[in-house]
């Protein structure tokens, strides 16, 4: 007998939700944060080595590409940050119900990007 059902979630058949958006970003952002940190240190400890190689990175940041790194670990670490709240909520017992968890993702997701935004904007003296 033959069965038609799948054992697994298909493409086809598995449909996506906030929550698992929110959970996939969640690990990657983790592991993005790693690298960025293991870079700062790297950028840090380029004191060790002199003025020249401490200034090499100093330019690279000030380019446009090292603009746009600093801007990327700005949401992820706002993004990991609202996220590691909402679990914190998820491990005291609310926020599980099906509302409340679109809700919540939808706020980490947003709330990211306005975080970055404002980080922005107090960097540039606009506020």
């Amino acid at each position: 007998m033959e069965n038609k059902n799948p054992i697994s979630p298909h493409i086809q058949v598995y449909e996506w939700h906030i929550s698992s958006l929110v959970s996939i970003s969640h690990r990657i952002t983790g592991v993005i944060n790693i690298l960025f940190i293991t870079l700062i240190c790297f950028w840090v400890g380029s004191l060790f080595f002199g003025e020249t190689v401490y200034e090499l990175v100093q330019k690279i940041l000030l380019s446009s590409f090292g603009k746009f790194l600093i801007i990327s670990i700005i949401w992820s670490f706002s993004f990991q940050i609202l996220s590691e709240i909402r679990h914190l909520f998820w491990d005291m017992g609310y926020g599980f119900d099906l509302k409340v968890s679109k809700i919540t993702g939808l706020i980490v997701i947003l709330g990211s990007f306005l975080i970055t935004i404002l980080v922005y904007l107090l960097g540039k003296h606009i506020i």
